[in-house]
């Protein structure tokens, strides 16, 4: 992977936009480069489920509120009975789409996993949104595998395509700091290209508020720009701040609105090639993810009929698809469910 040049023109403008640009006046060349990408006026959103099939981890990573250590009372591994049903009650509410994620258990074997793809798609089918960069990686040091063999076991037991969890932020002293045990920058980059070449969507993310500089953002949105100009393989751009509490950087201070509207416009300006744009109000609320809507982004996200990373630092917005809907319209957009690969399943005009 390539290192980026922090001194060239591009990177030094990019970085006076994010912190010198009045906030509208940057919200308003975010909203343009979306009319450009998306000039129908249709926002998305998707109905889906997050379903945590083990939160027994050994990353360690400070950020995280969720995992448990191996050992621990509350450390649990999901059946493949809890998994279907949580399954079926997620198609009855018009669930099109399981997001599947875990901790680094080390306890697991691979077959589980694979076992697990082909009972879902023969009980269960639906789409199967699953194990992040970070799993991969950790897949492929625990069973002695490479990571296309990992990736292409799991596509050819059912995986359909991978979320872009733990990507954090993509620079590797911040990784180094915060998550020293996890995947590195190159190689996350590295497994999500490899997963294009296979011909697997994925979708990419930055989580930040971790102490890390507003030059490192930057470099994080370009370096998956770099790879995006390469592959095409990334669907949308998901980013959202920190949720401290309960984590090992509790005190850390919280990210406010402007901070976040401004990341997310800067994200659209520089993601030129990343078609789409999703608004985080899972963890920013309904209202800031509504005027997110002006600052670049083109899809609402996802309904969450279940949440239990972020929430388990507190943080716990909650909607039903009527309110989405809602406040997707009041924004000035025609709301419309979606896939996973961005296809519209239906629009809705009136709310």
């Amino acid at each position: 992977m390539s290192m980026i040049d922090r001194s060239t023109p591009e990177f030094r403008e990019y970085l006076r936009l994010y912190e010198e640009l009045p906030l509208l006046e940057l919200g308003l060349l975010a909203d343009r480069k979306r009319q450009e990408l998306h000039p129908d006026g249709v926002v998305t959103y998707i109905v889906d489920r997050n379903i945590n099939y083990t939160n027994v981890c050994v990353a360690d990573c400070k950020f995280c509120a969720f995992y448990r250590r191996p050992k621990h009372h509350e450390g649990y591994v999901l059946s493949f009975e809890e998994i279907g049903k949580k399954i079926e009650e997620t198609k009855e509410l018009g669930g099109v789409q399981i997001l599947i994620q875990g901790g680094h258990n080390p306890y697991i074997p691979f077959e589980w996993y694979l076992e697990l793809m082909r009972h879902i798609k023969t009980h269960h089918p639906i789409h199967i949104h699953g194990f992040s960069p970070s799993e991969v990686d950790f897949f492929a040091t625990r069973f002695r595998m490479t990571a296309e063999q990992v990736i292409r076991q799991l596509q050819d037991a059912g995986l359909d395509s991978i979320p872009g969890g733990g990507g954090e932020i993509l620079v590797q002293d911040v990784r180094d700091r915060v998550a020293k045990k996890k995947v590195g920058a190159d190689r996350w980059l590295e497994i999500m290209e490899l997963a294009h070449g296979l011909g697997m969507k994925t979708s990419v993310t930055m989580m930040y508020g971790l102490g890390e500089s507003n030059a490192d953002r930057i470099e994080h949105l370009l370096r998956v720009r770099e790879v995006q100009s390469r592959t095409g393989g990334f669907t949308a751009f998901i980013t959202w701040p920190l949720q401290p509490d309960g984590t090992g950087m509790a005190g850390t201070p919280k990210t406010d609105s402007v901070t976040h509207l401004r990341t997310v416009a800067i994200a659209r300006i520089i993601l030129d090639n990343v078609p789409n744009l999703q608004a985080s109000w899972v963890t920013m609320g309904l209202k800031v993810g509504q005027i997110a809507l002006r600052f670049g982004c083109n899809d609402f996200g996802s309904l969450m009929i279940e949440e239990n990373v972020v929430s388990a630092a507190g943080t716990s917005h909650h909607a039903t698809i009527g309110e989405m809907r809602r406040c997707i319209v009041d924004a000035g957009f025609v709301p419309a469910q979606r896939t996973q690969d961005y296809s519209i399943i239906r629009e809705d005009a009136v709310v």
